[in-house]
């Protein structure tokens, strides 16, 4: 069997676990998943994917790539709702990539936004 068949499960790392429980529960809405023998915390996401968040301070941060990015049907209800927990958007003004007031960038067809989680993360929401 090949990988490609089998679920994924992106990994975050995180310094501080309290504040990870903080932002992915109480800021992007995610229910208290099961904790991990590594004392890290295992989110359900849709079709049957998940994220990882576990603790390793050494590790945190250390990427300024997208660690996990989610699939919405509708970008600007997701955004607002998200902005309404406290969530806040990063704004890029870049040649490929520039954000509206509320950190939408649209690219062709394609719609997105970054947020990035208190060890800076990042997590985009995409339409498209």
């Amino acid at each position: 069997m090949a990988l490609s068949d089998n679920p994924v499960v992106a990994v975050i790392a995180v310094s501080e676990m309290d504040a990870a429980r903080e932002f992915y529960e109480g800021k992007l809405g995610f229910s208290p998943g099961a904790e991990r023998p590594d004392g890290g915390i295992r989110y359900r996401c849709g079709g049957g994917t998940s994220i990882h968040v576990y603790p390793s301070p050494g590790n945190a941060g250390g990427s300024g790539a997208t660690q996990a990015g989610f699939e919405v049907d509708d970008i600007e209800r997701t955004v607002d709702e998200l902005i309404a927990n406290g969530v806040v958007f990063e704004q890029y003004d870049l040649d490929s990539i520039k954000t509206d007031a509320k950190g939408i960038a649209r690219i062709g067809a394609t719609a997105s936004a970054w947020v990035k989680d208190p060890d800076g993360n990042v997590v985009s929401v995409n339409q498209g």
